[in-house]
């Protein structure tokens, strides 16, 4: 931070009472007197013309001193004395992002190893994409989740913190046992539609295969298509039903082909880490200069030093005023 004055230009008013005090006339006060018949007589015996003019009081230099510090004082605090800090780079909300993530039961398999440890497809999954959440500064995120059928889990919000607390909430089979994976991008095409951001984002992610009822995934990829959404698709685990999966490559793949996306396919934590590097690679986060720089206003000190200077001279002053009647 550093110091910095917003008027300079305010101090050119500083001489403006020396300018008042010489161009203006002085004021003119009328004194008491006492009038008497030989008035005229006594005037002409003391040889003395008398004069009709205006008394004008001697100067207080002390007065004169505290009015000027009070005039400074006011016209430092009007120049808007202030600290200013550096401009900071301000995140600019370029997309709406919106994961879709198969709950169905086959994610509760416990075939996957995260930092040395056995443990579910979907305890792993939903470890690693808070990281992932929580690096997309730049994004509207939201969470769908789908099985046999789709749900809002997180509406979209640049609060990120909201998200991973909502991921914590959720468990495998709170939508169903089965796969739907036309009705998840249909329903993920509604939430998205209804954002105004131009830029809108579905990330597909699931370890299965559709469940053939209802809408088709591929008539719904064209649809999301029309709408200029784009899907990236993560297939999780090895393809053939292999390793216990069942996960239809072929489609998820032609999915994010319909849509101008890509596929990405993770059968471990590691490969997983990888498919969201390259998301952040494909999709970057993007910033932008924020005009507005912190700033801390320091007007009351000069403007609390002038209307302190005035309250104590005049108390001063009524003081003494106060001692010479007594006396």
């Amino acid at each position: 931070m550093h110091f910095e004055i917003a008027y300079k230009w305010m101090f050119l008013l500083l001489p403006l009472p020396l300018a008042v005090y010489l161009l203006m006339p002085p004021l003119k006060k009328r004194r008491a007197a006492l009038m008497a018949s030989f008035f005229q007589r006594a005037a002409r015996l003391s040889r003395q013309q008398p004069k009709k003019r205006a008394w004008v009081g001697s100067r207080n230099l002390v007065a004169w001193f505290v009015l000027v510090l009070c005039w400074v004082c006011l016209v430092a605090a009007a120049s808007s004395p202030r600290w200013v800090g550096q401009p900071s780079m301000k995140i600019k909300t370029a997309r709406s992002f919106l994961i879709a993530a198969d709950i169905s039961f086959s994610m509760a398999q416990t075939d996957w190893v995260l930092n040395g440890k056995r443990t579910t497809r979907w305890d792993a999954v939903k470890t690693i994409m808070k990281d992932f959440v929580q690096h997309r500064k730049s994004d509207q995120m939201g969470l769908v989740m789908f099985a046999t059928h789709a749900y809002l889990q997180a509406p979209l919000t640049t609060d990120l913190d909201a998200i991973d607390w909502l991921l914590d909430e959720t468990e495998v089979g709170m939508a169903g046992q089965m796969t739907s994976i036309g009705e998840a991008i249909a329903f993920s095409i509604k939430v998205l539609k209804a954002d105004t951001v131009r830029q809108k984002v579905l990330l597909l992610l699931t370890d299965g295969i559709d469940g053939g009822t209802g809408i088709q995934p591929l008539d719904a990829a064209q649809a999301a298509g029309k709408d200029s959404i784009r899907i990236y698709t993560l297939g999780i685990g090895k393809a053939n039903g292999s390793g216990g999966y069942d996960l239809d490559e072929k489609t998820l793949k032609e999915i994010a082909s319909a849509t101008g996306g890509a596929y990405f396919n993770a059968m471990d934590e590691g490969g997983l880490k990888r498919v969201y590097a390259e998301l952040d690679r494909i999709e970057p986060i993007q910033y932008q200069e924020e005009s507005y720089k912190p700033v801390r206003l320091l007007y009351m000190f000069p403007l609390g030093a002038a209307l302190a200077l005035g309250l104590l001279f005049h108390f001063i002053n009524s003081i003494i005023n106060l001692f010479r009647i007594s006396y």
